[in-house]
């Protein structure tokens, strides 16, 4: 149970790094696929994919951790500041709220950029069966389980490494 809740922390810090270090310099940019603009019926079927997709849900816990760093900063300069900064962080959060439908647009583009009219129809019928819809509620565990697998394994690694490296130093003369 704790290392699902940890898996999940990590794959939202992952997402919102990503989010924060990828995505705003990637819409600040020309449109990193090449080709016409998405056509209307395009982009609404794409925004039907990724409202399917649950990509809101992903996205949410972004505003709270951009107001949280906030808070945290300038609790940095002044901790007796901290219950005004509570009560500004809850304001806060919840006005900026609703900016998470830019990152959902946002990512409706990418989709419409990335796939053809005829294949977000194809996507969106997909994710409307019943293979769609088992896929989508199966995704997330499937991943949250291969990230506390991946977590394992590269810790077991890292020992590897680590003893291999300590015998290749012992070698060298080099006592660890």
């Amino acid at each position: 149970m704790i290392a699902r809740l940890c898996t999940r922390h990590v794959m939202a810090a992952l997402i919102a790094l990503f989010v924060v270090g990828v995505v705003p310099p990637a819409l600040a940019q020309a449109p990193a696929v090449p080709g016409p603009q998405p056509s209307p019926a395009a982009l609404l079927l794409a925004k039907q994919i990724v409202e399917i997709k649950g990509v809101q849900n992903v996205f949410a816990p972004l505003v709270r951790g951009v107001v949280e760093k906030t808070k945290n900063m300038f609790m940095q300069t002044n901790f007796m500041w901290a219950n005004d900064l509570n009560q500004i962080a809850t304001i806060e959060e919840k006005q900026l709220a609703p900016r998470v439908s830019e990152l959902v647009d946002a990512t409706a583009r990418l989709y419409a950029a990335r796939f053809t009219e005829q294949e977000l129809k194809q996507l969106l019928v997909f994710y409307q069966s019943p293979i769609g819809q088992k896929a989508l509620l199966e995704e997330p565990k499937v991943l949250d389980e291969s990230m506390a697998y991946a977590g394992t394994w590269g810790d077991n690694l890292s020992q590897e490494v680590i003893e291999s490296m300590r015998d290749d130093m012992k070698k060298r003369g080099h006592d660890m």
